[in-house]
């Protein structure tokens, strides 16, 4: 597979049909900057939440906020008439206070007269522990378009029924079938399992150690997240962007489900990982989480999901 490596900012001269791979070392308003108006069908991102990590410098919520709002002025200026943004967010903490970054977003987002489709819940099972609050296990991404025009293909993502044998017990139908026989919406909370649609969680797990896409990001946005969005709301050889392409995730989904793949990063490092990874699917070595396998349960045989002796001792 030729995937065409593009990291010049002359994004102008080589948005060609025959690209299918843009990936620019740099900040992602000087990126958006460079491209055509309505030039992008699907953006889906993960910005930085402001907590201090390793690729970013913590700043005031409202001073955050403000930067946060020159790039969505951007990418809504790039953002096609008929396409759509997906915006994942989790909560910016302050001296133990949360504040839901989402709830700041929408707002911002109304204001250039987006419209909001579906508040969707990511679910996860793993995280930080808190101690003087309940810990985290969800995040939240807002899925905004551009009009009333947009592209949804709910087949292309339905889950299978809990009661595919239900029936109409009235009316003209009485009898017959009464759900799709591809499926049913998987809602808006997302739970990634055999069943999982049904229950509408989206429980994709988050990338720790022990996840198959793990790489030095901490923060990093699993593929099978990503696919989803694309496989709903893109066609085939439409433009998928990511803003803050951090590791390459983003890309990686759009380019695996024949769409064309967008992004800037200005962490150098996170930039060459994010090649890697590139090659590494194009080659066909990399390693992928399969979209909608079943999170892993424990049996019970596993030294980690057994009551320690100690606190057996203890009682």
């Amino acid at each position: 597979m030729n995937l065409p490596l593009f990291s010049a900012p002359k994004i102008l001269e080589q948005f060609a049909p025959e690209s299918n791979l843009i990936l620019f070392p740099g900040d992602a308003i000087d990126f958006l900057a460079s491209l055509p108006s309505e030039s992008v069908n699907l953006i889906i991102t993960s910005p930085p939440y402001n907590l201090g990590k390793a690729y970013e410098t913590k700043v005031s919520i409202d001073a955050y906020l403000d930067e946060q709002r020159a790039v969505i002025e951007e990418i809504n200026r790039v953002l096609h008439t008929e396409g759509s943004i997906c915006w994942q967010v989790g909560n910016f903490v302050q001296e133990g206070e949360v504040f839901p970054l989402d709830i700041y977003y929408y707002p911002m987002f109304k204001d250039i007269g987006l419209r909001l489709r579906n508040r969707i819940v990511w679910y996860f099972r793993h995280g930080l522990h808190a101690s003087k609050r309940f810990s985290g296990r969800y995040e939240t991404l807002l899925w905004f378009t551009k009009g009333n025009n947009y592209t949804f293909n709910l087949d292309d993502v339905r889950v299978p029924a809990k009661y595919p044998g239900k029936r109409h017990f009235k009316g003209k139908n009485r009898g017959k079938p009464s759900g799709n026989p591809m499926g049913k919406n998987p809602s808006d909370i997302w739970e990634i399992l055999i069943d999982e649609w049904e229950t509408g969680c989206w429980d994709i797990p988050n990338v720790k150690a022990n996840h198959p896409e793990k790489t030095l990001h901490p923060c990093q946005f699993p593929v099978e997240l990503v696919e989803r969005c694309v496989l709903a709301l893109t066609n085939p050889g439409d433009w998928v962007l990511d803003p803050f392409a951090g590791v390459g995730s983003t890309l990686i989904a759009a380019i695996k489900n024949e769409r064309r793949g967008m992004g800037s990063e200005r962490d150098l490092e996170y930039v060459q990982v994010a090649r890697q990874r590139l090659h590494a699917y194009a080659n066909g070595t990399l390693k992928l989480r399969p979209l909608g396998k079943p999170v892993h349960q424990p049996s019970g045989r596993e030294k980690v999901s057994q009551v320690p002796e100690e606190w057996s001792e203890e009682h």
